[in-house]
């Protein structure tokens, strides 16, 4: 595959590679915590990703000193990125959302959450955005109604989210498929109209935007939301834990702060990375907060494309929803590859 990474074994006695992860920054400064658990739960896939299958036959420790060690005495470290003056790249954030809805539809102001529509006859396709939302006809079964139109866009965005029912009861959706339309970022589109600024175009002003064009300009508002002609097609997920993250494309639970969706074409599903980052502050009146820590390749998303390009999982509800918002920061990045073999990092991500 053009531009991926192959992995191959050292050569017998030949010296390790990489650096040692003591050597990274920041490296003794992360805690751990929650790591374990992600690596756990992929080590409980039927297939694991390689090059966890001869890992996993090792007890993941749950001690954080315990599993520093572990790390320490199997991994290198491989820089991703260019060396120079423009080294580093870019970690956004997401999260899974919070909302409210019925199974039925109680009021013409709700917002649909369709099933994935049977497969479109051969030479056909699924319409746009657009299409879908002002057909006259639903494209497919409609799984619940949501109560916020703003809310059930960015649902989409995010790929999976929780809905709380009248009677209490809470639903876990997650993303069953695409109409096969290009994702375009909606911010772009507002600071292409001069609606936003690049300042302003983060998920609080877009939301923001969107609420007051609502209230004011309802067509200018949708107009807008369907200039992104990709639509997401759900699936109700079975009993999680509550305090278990949404499966991500390798089919393990998410872990706040600790996974990651990327490119699958140039980082391997499942693999273990170092950034040095940092948390930008949510209430925009402090210097952002360093963050150098493990994260795990457990997901991946239509506008994450690149080497040195990530995006943090940042929990679930308002809170996780607030700092993925504003999540836009440089980094740079590792791969963690076990020490007896090097990865052959093509040109492009070195």
């Amino acid at each position: 595959m053009t531009g991926a990474m192959a992995f191959t074994a050292c050569a017998h006695g030949s010296p390790p590679g990489g650096v040692a992860l003591t050597a990274l920054p920041g490296w003794a400064d992360d805690d751990l915590a929650g790591l374990g658990a992600a690596l756990t739960g992929q080590c409980q896939l039927a297939r694991p990703p390689q090059p966890w299958p001869a890992l996993c036959r090792d007890a993941i420790p749950p001690d954080p000193a315990a599993l520093r060690a572990w790390l320490e005495q199997r991994f290198r470290a491989w820089p991703l990125g260019v060396e120079g003056p423009r080294t580093g790249g870019l970690i956004t954030g997401y999260y899974e959302p919070v909302l409210t809805g019925s199974r039925d539809r109680e009021g013409p102001a709700q917002t649909p959450v369709y099933a994935l529509p049977p497969r479109p006859a051969a030479g056909a396709g699924h319409p746009p955005r657009a299409g879908i939302e002002t057909a006259t006809a639903p494209i497919a079964k409609a799984l619940l109604w949501l109560d916020d139109e703003v809310e059930a866009f960015f649902l989409h965005i995010q790929g999976s989210g929780r809905v709380r029912l009248r009677d209490g009861t809470t639903v876990r959706m997650g993303y069953a498929g695409h109409n096969g339309h290009t994702y375009v970022p909606i911010g772009r589109v507002l600071i292409e109209r001069g609606e936003l600024t690049r300042d302003t175009a983060d998920m609080q002003g877009i939301r923001a935007w969107l609420r007051t064009r609502l209230a004011t300009d309802p067509e200018r508002a949708r107009d807008a939301m369907r200039a992104n002609p990709r639509y997401i097609f759900f699936r109700e997920l079975g009993a999680l834990p509550a305090d278990a993250g949404p499966p991500g494309s390798l089919g393990v639970p998410l872990t706040a702060l600790r996974s990651v969706a990327t490119d699958p074409r140039v980082v391997p599903p499942g693999a273990l990375l170092f950034v040095d980052t940092s948390l930008p502050d949510v209430a925009g009146s402090a210097a952002a907060t360093p963050f150098a820590r493990v994260v795990v390749s457990q997901d991946t998303g239509s506008a994450i494309t690149g080497v040195v390009r990530a995006d943090l999982f940042t929990g679930t509800g308002a809170a996780a929803g607030e700092l993925a918002g504003r999540m836009r920061q440089r980094a740079k990045m590792w791969l963690l590859w076990p020490a007896d073999a090097t990865p052959a990092i093509s040109p492009s991500a070195r």
